[in-house]
């Protein structure tokens, strides 16, 4: 007898009894969700049915379904609504509401699910929606405004005697006309140290012209025996061709419109379908349609069939800028106003050193500022020629560089370029001869 009852008073046992009781009553505990997802808190799930609170008035009568759970929603217009059964009991909450007053010492905070009014009940919202049984959105918003204190005035300062305050500055207004760049006189630019010796081995490495651009270029392609006026305008449509375009298929364009007859007169005649499918291989032929057939009715109509003279002129063409110009004004006339300078010279000119500048129009500026007047006019063959055989034609290249007069000085621009002489020497077998060359 003695033993049972220190068993039933021990701790132990308490504790596995009420271990035993959670688990009975687990079943029947409610998951109580408000609208809006507001949940009360609890400890003990047998305590949430004696520990219920709610946070809106009238009282509600809690009830739950025997062995279920049930989700209820408050939001109802009176108690019945918000009402469930238990099987056994009815368990009524009659704590008091919340204190509209807030004791000293206490904070209420405002969240965005609880908006909290003097002298009225609690009420739950979110989004402008109030979850109370009674009660509008305009009449907590009317609650909440009425907390809100007036803000106290701040005194105006004293006006200052017009003596003493300053007179206002007048506002700076900028210019709406974009900054223009200073124009670059020709000579007024140091050139770069060396250049000379660079431009001198260049020459001598295309002095054989083997180089595309020298047998299918603007130069080579046009057909001079029909007369000097054909000669022009043929050199003019393959400078326009040549955009976005290698020389292979320049040349090839070319000899197909030869054949179908390359005359202003004869290309102003031409609809636009058959010109496009002459000039169908090159880079935005339709584009190129366009503008050869309103240049062929300009040439017509305002320079008698010719080609203008000036590069300013030729500019105001459609579809011709300043490169194509001024090569046509150096080829057709042999006059020289500008520079020519594709992406390929403005790309190895910048590898070089010889400039710095992040547009083919800038470069061209500060090439015109420091290279002799003279040299305008071969400068864009010579040097495109010699990037054709860099990069496309790279054994002759080599070949040329190592049996120069200056094998050594001819391989260092060679390298700036891009050209990778060990690998390439290494592919055609020529390991030993640039061994030699650079003296090791």
């Amino acid at each position: 007898m003695t033993t049972a009852l220190r068993l039933l008073i021990s701790p132990i046992y308490r504790r596995w009894c009420c271990f035993v009781a959670i688990l009975v009553a687990a079943p029947l505990r409610p998951v109580l969700t408000l609208q809006h997802s507001v949940k009360p808190s609890w400890r003990w799930p047998v305590s949430n049915l004696l520990h219920c609170r709610t946070i809106s008035s009238p009282p509600i009568t809690w009830t739950m379904p025997p062995l279920t759970r049930s989700r209820i929603a408050l939001g109802g217009s009176s108690a019945e609504e918000n009402t469930f059964i238990l099987p056994t009991e009815t368990i009524v909450d009659t704590t008091p509401p919340m204190p509209s007053t807030p004791q000293k010492g206490a904070s209420l905070k405002r969240s965005k699910y609880f908006s909290i009014s003097d002298g009225e009940p609690t009420t739950v919202a979110k989004k402008g929606r109030i979850a109370t049984g009674k009660g509008s959105v305009s009449e907590a918003k009317k609650a909440t405004s009425k907390q809100k204190s007036p803000k106290p005035k701040t005194p105006t300062k004293s006006k200052k005697s017009p003596s003493a305050t300053k007179p206002p500055k007048s506002p700076k207004t900028k210019s709406s006309s974009p900054r223009k760049r200073e124009k670059i006189e020709p000579g007024s630019l140091p050139p770069p140290k060396d250049w000379e010796k660079i431009y001198s081995l260049v020459q001598e490495l295309r002095a054989d012209k083997t180089a595309p651009v020298d047998s299918v270029g603007a130069e080579a392609l046009p057909e001079r025996h029909l007369g000097e006026v054909v000669y022009r305008y043929q050199v003019l449509i393959a400078l326009m061709l040549s955009s976005q375009t290698k020389d292979a298929v320049v040349g090839e364009t070319m000899k197909a419109l030869q054949k179908h007859g390359l005359t202003v007169e004869n290309i102003q005649q031409t609809d636009n379908q058959t010109l496009n499918n002459l000039i169908q291989k090159v880079g935005f032929h339709n584009n190129k349609t366009k503008f050869i057939k309103e240049s062929a009715d300009i040439l017509i109509t305002t320079y008698n069939g010719d080609i203008p003279q000036t590069a300013e002129e030729m500019m105001k063409l459609p579809g011709v800028g300043p490169k194509m110009a001024y090569i046509v004004e150096s080829i057709a006339f042999q006059k020289n106003s500008g520079i020519g300078v594709d992406t390929h010279m403005h790309r190895m000119f910048n590898d070089l050193k010889w400039m710095k500048s992040t547009t083919p129009e800038g470069t061209r500026e500060q090439l015109e500022g420091w290279l002799p007047r003279e040299r305008w006019g071969e400068i864009n063959a010579l040097w495109v020629g010699f990037g054709q055989e860099v990069q496309q034609q790279k054994e002759k290249m080599l070949k040329k560089a190592l049996t120069c007069s200056s094998p050594l000085e001819a391989l260092a621009p060679i390298k700036k370029l891009r050209f990778d002489v060990s690998k390439e020497a290494k592919r055609y077998g020529l390991e030993d001869d640039v061994r030699k060359a650079m003296g090791s």
